[in-house]
């Protein structure tokens, strides 16, 4: 066992934008902690990224617990490099403890305390605070296993650009943000591309003058609960979003993306397909259609004065779909040598050893970011809390609630 002087209050692990805001929360309130980053600080934004990538929200709120925004583009959009830099110099201007290329593979209970493995020994600690993410372990259907040798297959986290790829054409698995923004990629870059469909709902990327994610948090609907959104349903996935200018199904067809419904099946080599592509596009029109009604509602309450609504034209233009849908595709006779899977992450915690931290499936079990183990805790969950969990608007709110618990903590203990 460690001396008492060498037992920490908290260790944070992961060191992207939501472990530094809870090392920031915790600086603030004067505990000993450190940041274990098994690579480095944005690892994930590093490698997981392809190189057109940008972030979704504007640069006005792209920023960090305790800080604002100075800088001349407040509408634009941050590329991968960019937010890396972002969260380097954060890190850097608050002396935050960092410990970069330590990765844990050991956190265990013991004691009344918490242990944790690493390349230089072990580590004691009184709470832990795991900000690793669950969005860095791409998941495929488990169809993809039957899909023929000959075809490359990579997840959205592994794609970079088109020259990269193998020439012909290309399927792209999934419409959310990542399939929708990589879809359109590969169609700038004079690919072949399909487009395998979901029940996916669609942002615009501004509406009456302003970035929609700034109507978001005014109308308050990003800030809509956890369970509230469990009300209607199983948490749906991000909503296909453009981070430069409105990206939607009929945009994407308009550029000669072939439109698929959802992936059901593979079978000797051809890809079975829903005939849902129509009634796809269409839930997307009403799920952006919803939105903007609520701000302009919020607009007529509150007597804003804001230019009136223009059509946007990737949410005007009429969708091209195949007539008939496209049931089978064999994928040699389409010249498809990519498939490109966008269908979800899940988080690695096979290092997480303490009883009833995980689920069933292995991942976080938890109720606005607090476990059910006292002492344990996750940072930067999506809908965590409420919509605006798991994107960088949240953290300042959630680093705070976490880090007082654990100040709480430490001064109840025995």
């Amino acid at each position: 066992m460690t001396s008492e002087t060498d037992i920490l209050d908290a260790v944070v692990v992961g060191a992207g934008w939501a472990g530094l805001g809870v090392s920031h929360a915790l600086m603030q309130r004067g505990l000993r902690h450190t940041v274990l980053e098994r690579g480095r600080i944005g690892e994930t934004w590093r490698t997981q990224r392809w190189d057109s990538f940008r972030l979704n929200i504007p640069n006005i709120q792209t920023v960090m617990p305790g800080d604002t925004y100075v800088g001349s583009d407040p509408d634009g959009a941050m590329t991968s490099g960019e937010f890396v830099a972002l969260l380097e110099n954060y890190a850097g201007r608050h002396g935050l403890p960092v410990e970069t290329g330590t990765p844990v593979t050991d956190l265990v209970a013991s004691g009344g305390l918490y242990r944790l493995t690493i390349p230089r020994g072990l580590l004691w600690t009184r709470n832990v605070v795991i900000a690793s993410s669950n969005q860095n372990c791409p998941t495929r259907p488990p169809f993809s296993a039957l899909l023929p040798p000959d075809i490359h297959q990579i997840d959205a986290s592994a794609y970079r650009n088109a020259s990269d790829l193998a020439s012909g054409a290309v399927l792209v698995v999934g419409s959310a943000q990542s399939g929708g923004q990589i879809a359109e990629d590969l169609v700038l870059a004079g690919r072949t591309v399909f487009l395998a469909t979901g029940r996916v709902g669609r942002l615009p990327r501004t509406y009456r003058g302003r970035h929609i994610s700034v109507w978001m948090v005014l109308t308050g609907l990003i800030d809509v609960t956890r369970s509230e959104i469990l009300k209607q349903g199983p948490i749906p996935g991000r909503p296909l979003q453009g981070a430069l200018q409105t990206i939607s199904l009929q945009s994407l067809s308009a550029q000669g993306v072939v439109l698929l419904g959802r992936l059901t099946g593979v079978d000797d080599g051809c890809l079975s397909f829903s005939d849902e592509a129509e009634e796809h596009v269409r839930h997307a029109d009403e799920s952006s259609a919803r939105i903007r009604s609520l701000v302009d509602e919020y607009i007529a309450r509150n007597g804003i004065d804001a230019p009136p609504a223009e059509p946007d034209p990737a949410e005007v233009i009429a969708a091209v779909l195949p007539d008939p849908p496209i049931r089978s595709i064999d994928l040699a006779a389409r010249g498809i040598t990519t498939v490109i899977w966008c269908t979800g992450f899940k988080g690695d915690f096979e290092w997480v050893r303490v009883p009833n931290v995980l689920d069933a499936q292995g991942q976080p079990s938890y109720e606005n970011g607090l476990s059910s183990v006292p002492g344990v805790y996750f940072a930067g969950l999506p809908f965590a809390i409420s919509r605006r969990s798991g994107t960088i608007l949240a953290i300042a709110e959630e680093a705070a609630l976490l880090a007082d618990d654990i100040l709480r903590r430490l001064n109840t203990r025995p």
